[in-house]
């Protein structure tokens, strides 16, 4: 792969997720440790809030379009106006960080109407915040080509190729299940927006062919925009799940009970409720009376009453002993929990365009049951680590666990297979050198077919 030059500055623009850690928030900082590693003079700016990420945190120290302000902006016209000393303390971190750890909720509406007003730009609310942001990226950065998160955030891409005249690209990781969440007529609105700024754009990054088709036509995106890389993960903190693993066929549950996790955050959405409907019927089984289930992952106050729902299926099941939740965890913590496991599945209800949480288990030897949708088949195909099952079927996911602890060597082979593959080729300097590999063909101007 070649150098970058001196003036081919990436700036990587990515969306903070409030107090909770981001599969995208983490991708983002990976990466652009990854291309630091590699000398590529880049930098990570955050929007809405600063980041929160499981490893080392390398973005600026800066805010652009704050939470606080372009929620103002969007209430009280006087807030469109205000001097720039007041927007830098409404920007502030500990500010963002302080109103992010309340918990507060938007209404549905008003984040749909944002949501909108941030896709129009400069005709937008929050036009003050686009300007702010072209300014510094013109006269503090200067960058040759610029990197957004999502398309969510891109309705500053007109007023950057307007002040700047670099590329553009987006990274598309989960764009269309914010869209869904919009209630009428903000998502059609929004999904209008979003169609005009994509003919914008001047690239795409994708993890898989499933989004590249999937967001190819809803977005109406010409095949010569995208670009499949690999997903990624630094596999540094892996290595010592690499080493020799007990002999499994002899192991008893007195010794160690085996154990199915879930890591993710705690909504609807990641399935939660199918693995708890899964594991209850799975303990029905003979010899699986015993069998734990270790739930890890953020939650937020929204989704409090569904998982009280799902704890209140374990008591009234009689399976509090084997059923635990750990909590958030940090990077320490993940690759710990991880160890603990036979076994991962995280039941997604959507379909998911990355899949993160998989590397992740695979990174430590762990096996997966996964939905047959989104990018699950592709990376299981690629990655022949894990059983895939019928979507939102708990007595399928619950014959597919049966499966792997009722064949624990060829649960190990599995996991082991997983680990090698992931550890050689799904690595974050991986993933880095086939990003640079897109960057760099925008950067030499060798981009030039977008027919479909």
């Amino acid at each position: 792969m070649s150098n970058p030059a001196d003036n081919e500055r990436i700036v990587y623009i990515t969306a903070g997720a409030a107090n909770m850690y981001c599969g995208s928030c983490i991708h983002d900082n990976t990466l652009v440790r990854a291309l630091s590693r590699r000398n590529i003079d880049v930098q990570l700016v955050p929007t809405y809030t600063p980041i929160r990420t499981d490893e080392e945190d390398v973005s600026i120290d800066q805010v652009f379009f704050g939470g606080i302000n372009v929620f103002l902006q969007q209430r009280i016209p006087l807030f469109r106006y205000l001097p720039r000393f007041m927007d830098r303390f409404l920007d502030a971190r500990w500010l963002l960080r302080w109103a992010t750890s309340k918990g507060l909720e938007i209404d549905p509406r008003e984040l749909g109407s944002l949501t909108v007003s941030m896709l129009r730009g400069t005709a937008g609310y929050q036009r003050k915040e686009v300007k702010r942001l072209c300014r510094w990226l013109k006269g503090s950065v200067n960058p040759g080509l610029i990197n957004l998160t999502n398309m969510l955030i891109a309705g500053c891409v007109p007023a950057m190729k307007s002040r700047l005249g670099v590329p553009v690209l987006v990274t598309l990781q989960g764009d269309d299940i914010f869209l869904n969440q919009l209630v009428e007529p903000y998502r059609s609105q929004a999904l209008k927006e979003i169609r005009r700024l994509a003919q914008q754009v001047d690239g795409f990054v994708v993890f898989s062919e499933y989004y590249a088709d999937f967001l190819g036509d809803l977005l109406e995106i010409p095949a010569g925009k995208l670009h499949r890389v690999p997903l990624g993960l630094d596999t540094e903190d892996f290595q010592s799940c690499r080493s020799t693993p007990p002999e499994l066929d002899s192991r008893s549950f007195v010794d160690s009970p085996l154990t199915i996790g879930y890591l993710a955050r705690l909504a609807p959405e990641k399935g939660l409720h199918v693995l708890v409907d899964a594991f209850l019927e799975l303990r029905t089984k003979p010899g699986m009376e015993q069998v734990c289930l270790k739930i890890a992952g953020w939650l937020g106050d929204q989704h409090q009453a569904y998982v009280d729902e799902q704890f209140a299926k374990v008591r009234e099941a009689g399976a509090e002993s084997v059923v635990e939740y750990v909590g958030s965890v940090d990077r320490a913590g993940k690759i710990d929990f991880l160890k603990q496991l036979d076994v991962l599945s995280v039941p997604t209800t959507y379909q998911e365009p990355k899949g993160l949480f998989v590397l992740e288990a695979l990174a430590a030897g762990v096996p997966v049951v996964q939905p047959r949708h989104g990018a699950f088949p592709e990376l299981l195909e690629r990655i022949p680590a894990g059983l895939l099952v019928n979507p939102d079927d708990a007595t399928d996911l619950c014959d597919k666990l049966v499966e792997l602890l009722t064949d624990l060597p060829r649960s190990r082979e599995l996991g082991q297979r997983g680990l090698e593959v992931v550890h050689g080729q799904y690595d974050a300097d991986d993933m880095a050198a086939a990003t640079w590999e897109v960057y760099r063909q925008y950067l030499d101007g060798s981009v030039t077919d977008h027919s479909r």
